[in-house]
């Protein structure tokens, strides 16, 4: 049943992917209470990783934000299969952790983490307005240039 958050993605033109299985021995996510935790995800997009490369010398900080767009969809995808297909039991985006996998002298990471953030307000309104934080990483797993936590809180 489509419903509002479902609405919205539609209207965005946005067609979230199966949630993506994990890569090692942990879990995609974890309820706690009315919190859900969700494990870093990844740029995978279509099969195949997006945004291989290092922030400052492969990637601009827009290339970037896009990547941690595609990051921020599938922690979408991961919420949905925590809510059982029902994004409407999301209450609000509580927080995003964005790491970015970038050269040493770049500092622009909060406004690559944005295309992560900017997406959770386009589709959740105020309930996406998160805490966060945005930190620069040498290397990230399979040598994807950004990766993305989450904690959502449902109803």
């Amino acid at each position: 049943m489509a419903g509002t958050i479902d609405a919205r993605l539609k209207e965005l033109g946005i067609e979230l992917p199966q949630a993506p299985a994990p890569a090692a021995n942990y879990v995609p996510y974890v309820i706690s209470g009315k919190q859900i935790f969700i494990s870093g995800q990844v740029p995978l997009w279509d099969g195949a990783m997006a945004g291989v490369g290092t922030v400052g010398r492969d990637l601009t900080t827009e290339e970037a934000a896009k990547i941690a767009r595609i990051c921020a969809i599938n922690l979408i995808a991961q919420a949905r299969a925590a809510c059982d297909g029902d994004l409407d039991r999301i209450a609000r985006v509580v927080k995003l952790g964005g790491f970015v996998n970038c050269t040493e002298d770049f500092t622009d990471q909060p406004e690559v983490v944005n295309g992560a953030s900017d997406l959770m307000v386009e589709v959740f309104g105020d309930a996406g307005r998160h805490a966060r934080f945005a930190v620069g990483a040498n290397a990230l797993p399979r040598g994807v240039s950004v990766e993305v936590d989450a904690v959502f809180e449902m109803k």
